[in-house]
């Protein structure tokens, strides 16, 4: 058991390589073992192909033959745009197989089990499930909850203030914070900002790590009435980095068409109440595209919205030790809360020290 655990931290290592790079499918990672040695190890490549399970069989060729598979997600079992990673798997000769957890794909969903097993193989679920459940929480609220995992990231000073009264907001934190906050883009699907946030700070939404190579996440703009520039960098730049408009419908068509022109998808969504967009039905629809992970950025209406209306699943909050007063800018707008058994709960996991900055993650609690 101690030797399934190490086999199966190494195939989660794995698969946090993919976070970000896989979408619509989920980011496995599969090591292949025999005698006791790694002969093959692959997580899901950018673009959700080829799967983690094909990359370990073509490094362990025939070596694979009587090696047991340690896979963070139950092996596909159907014909999509390749075959069948089980069938792959029986084929080169495994005998044995750890999974950490069922897909809950309707077209998986224990077929790829039963599958192996059909084959004799010997399969035993369960190792390491907390953890692959964790790294693949994106794919799953998108199966099972039709809309990707929403994390809300927030930099703001000890008292909950994000830019001064003006709007200036750069920087609150240090470079260091900022050095985190693009990783995080770097592994989710897509990075998200309200029109406010984009016409005051006009930002580009980009993972610029030094020596960062992966793909751009997609950048998304909540904005009801079409009041994002054409001029902003998120425009000039839509040819070379994905960049999608949410907004109502029956917008004005001519600035809907300049958009389009410049390279944006324009997305309309559903009308909650006059003005404002259906959160929760925007997200249905970015699930349909295939986001998993979307990374929240601001600003503060969104941040409300979204709090609001109870579709945040992670929160991580950057705290500088400083402190604004009144008249800054609050991270959050007003969401209506009048009584203390309305407002949202979180479970704090970690509290992470940042050069000069605290990162405090939280997540939904598990009902």
């Amino acid at each position: 058991m101690i030797e399934d655990q190490s086999f199966m931290d190494m195939a989660l290592t794995l698969a946090r390589r993919g976070l970000g790079q896989t979408s619509p499918n989920p980011s496995v990672g599969c090591v292949l073992v025999r005698d006791g040695r790694v002969v093959g190890q692959g997580w899901t490549q950018p673009g959700g192909r080829p799967h983690a399970e094909v990359v370990a069989l073509d490094q362990a060729a025939s070596q694979a033959l009587g090696a047991t598979a340690y896979v963070t997600l139950e092996p596909c079992s159907h014909y999509g745009k390749s075959p069948p990673c089980a069938d792959a798997l029986i084929a080169a000769g495994i005998t044995r197989a750890v999974v950490a957890l069922r897909d809950p794909d309707p077209r998986v969903d224990g077929r790829g089990i039963a599958r192996l097993r059909d084959a004799g193989i010997s399969v035993l679920e369960g190792i390491g499930a907390a953890a692959a459940r964790d790294l693949n929480a994106g794919f799953l609220s998108r199966v099972a909850g039709g809309r990707p995992l929403v994390t809300l990231k927030v930099a703001s000073t000890l008292d909950g203030r994000i830019a001064t009264a003006s709007g200036e907001s750069r920087w609150i934190t240090g470079e260091a914070a900022r050095a985190v906050a693009h990783g995080m883009r770097a592994t989710h699907d897509a990075v998200m900002v309200g029109s406010n946030t984009a016409i005051t700070d006009d930002p580009m939404l980009t993972c610029r790590l030094p020596g960062w190579s992966g793909r751009q996440p997609t950048r998304i703009v909540i904005d009801g009435r079409l009041r994002l520039p054409l001029t902003s960098k998120l425009v000039a730049t839509a040819r070379s980095v994905p960049t999608w408009l949410v907004t109502l419908p029956h917008g004005d068509r001519s600035r809907l068409n300049a958009y389009r022109e410049s390279g944006l998808v324009v997305m309309e969504a559903r009308e909650r109440r006059t003005g404002i967009i259906d959160l929760a039905s925007a997200l249905r629809d970015l699930g349909q595209r295939g986001l998993t992970r979307i990374l929240v950025e601001g600003g503060s209406v969104l941040a409300a919205g979204l709090l609001g209306s109870d579709l945040v699943d992670r929160i991580a909050w950057f705290r500088s030790p400083s402190a604004m007063g009144g008249d800054g800018l609050a991270a959050l707008q007003p969401m209506g809360v009048a009584t203390l058994d309305r407002i949202h709960r979180f479970e704090r996991v970690a509290v992470k020290t940042v050069a000069d900055d605290i990162l405090e993650t939280y997540r939904r609690p598990e009902s």
